[in-house]
């Protein structure tokens, strides 16, 4: 059976991926495990894309790895969470080194239980000089988070007088996202079946591509990667213009 990979056109990939990866859950009660177990088999997704991701030559890809309003889930969850985290980010870090990928995080990284939070950095220090891909973490993130910190960020310098109000665009409200240093992506995936953004990049997705999959994540591997950006090759984006404008 042919691969999706074979329909891909080098010449038109996307520069950056956004994924929402979920049903980690419902993967594990399928198999008869318990949600932790889900979420290990989850990692095994990530390793996955983010090698598959960076053999295409994609240079971003950022992941929707623990949000805000996760740390209302049940404590013994959480805690199996945080504690996969250090385990996996000390466990990948030479996979991230031998594929020449960056590790990169965004949100609300204080909140963080201290050796997560220096695990975290130590990581992203050890990867900085990497340069074929940044794989972003968005970690104890969420959109409105975000544009709020921003609005603060911007109100403090209007108030020392780095900033006058009239001077604010897009362009420099841009500036004081966490993701500032990182295109907007082009393509977003959610995986599982739900049809919802989930507070995700609300600013940075105006113009992308949505790609929604019943495939749940642990079961998203590269196949399921390439199928999506085949996909999105063949849309026409149009950026708000028309068909005709754009073949002008």
């Amino acid at each position: 059976m042919k691969s999706y990979k074979d329909k891909i056109n080098i010449e038109k990939l996307p520069k950056h991926i956004a994924i929402i990866m979920d049903g980690n859950g419902r993967w594990a009660i399928q198999h008869g495990l318990d949600r932790v177990g889900g979420h290990h088999q989850g990692v095994d997704s990530v390793r996955d894309i983010a090698e598959a991701a960076a053999s295409l030559g994609i240079k971003y890809v950022t992941l929707y790895t623990f949000s805000t309003e996760n740390w209302r889930r049940p404590k013994d969850e959480v805690d199996a969470l945080m504690s996969l985290f250090v385990e996996t980010i000390v466990k990948e870090l030479d996979t991230l080194n031998k594929n020449n990928i960056k590790l990169n995080a965004i949100g609300d990284l204080k909140s963080l239980p201290g050796e997560n939070y220096l695990k975290l950095l130590e990581t992203m220090e050890k990867t900085s000089t990497n340069d074929r891909m940044t794989l972003t973490l968005a970690l104890s993130y969420s959109s409105r988070w975000e544009i709020i910190d921003a609005v603060k960020k911007i109100g403090s310098d209007i108030e020392i007088g780095k900033l006058a109000s009239a001077d604010i665009s897009e362009k420099i409200f841009e500036t004081y996202l966490s993701t500032h240093n990182i295109p907007d992506p082009e393509l977003l995936i959610r995986t599982s079946g739900e049809l919802r953004i989930s507070n995700y990049l609300l600013w940075q997705i105006a113009y992308s591509e949505l790609y929604f999959t019943n495939v749940l994540w642990p079961d998203f591997r590269e196949e399921e990667l390439y199928k999506a950006i085949v996909e999105y090759q063949e849309r026409e984006r149009r950026f708000g213009l028309t068909s005709e404008q754009l073949l002008s």
